[in-house]
This record gives C-alpha cells, structure tokens and sequence, in this order.
C-alpha cells in the first residue's frame, strides 16, 4: 500500500509541470541553432558559390585544381573539362577532369607568370 501511494504522488507531481517538459528540451534546440549558423549555413554558401564558378567557366580560363594541377580550358563539355597543363615539341599536354574538381579560378596571364 504504501508503494502504490508513493507512485501516484510523483505521477501527479510531474503532471503538474507548468513548462510541459520543453525545458529539457531547450538545450537541444539550443545546440541545432548555433550549430547551423557556425557551420551548415557558410557550407551550403560556399557550395553555391563554386557551383556558380563551375558553372560560368568557359574555353580560355586559367584554373588550379582540388589536386593542385594549373592549367588552361581548352575545351568545356557538359561533365568534363580538357585542361592544357604543359607545351611540348610535338603539341601540347592536355589532361581531361571533372569539372567538380575546380578549386578556383586564377586571373588572366597568371600562368605566364609561373
């Protein structure tokens, strides 16, 4: 009898909560803010930014890549750039990769400089 009596106390106690229990939850919503303003949000803008680079890069642009490469468009096709690296005797050197592999884009005659 008297553990019966002790769990209604508490049950009532708990139902009488004026916040409802969302001041447990409180830090965890806390948490979700902070961590989307320091951290998703700048990442969600800087990959519009470079789908927006990706996306306005034409024949005669000067570029490096994710893997450090510089080099020139030669030509654009829809998934795939062609990139001239090198000059040689016999032609120049040209390497074919992904257009998602542009880390930035150099200002004109920054390759002759090199």
């Amino acid at each position: 009898m008297l553990i019966s009596n002790a769990y209604a106390q508490a049950a009532a106690a708990a139902s009488t909560d004026p916040t409802g229990g969302l001041m447990g939850l409180m830090p965890i919503i806390l948490m979700f803010i902070v961590l989307w303003f320091l951290m998703i949000r700048p990442q969600m803008k800087k990959s519009k930014e470079h789908q927006k680079m990706v996306s306005e890069m034409t024949k005669g642009d000067e570029i490096v890549t994710q893997g450090g490469i510089a080099g020139k468009i030669v030509k654009v096709g829809e998934n795939y750039i062609t990139l001239e690296i090198a000059e040689r005797k016999d032609g120049p050197v040209e390497v074919l990769i992904q257009k998602q592999a542009v880390g930035a884009l150099l200002p004109k005659g920054t390759l002759k400089n090199l």
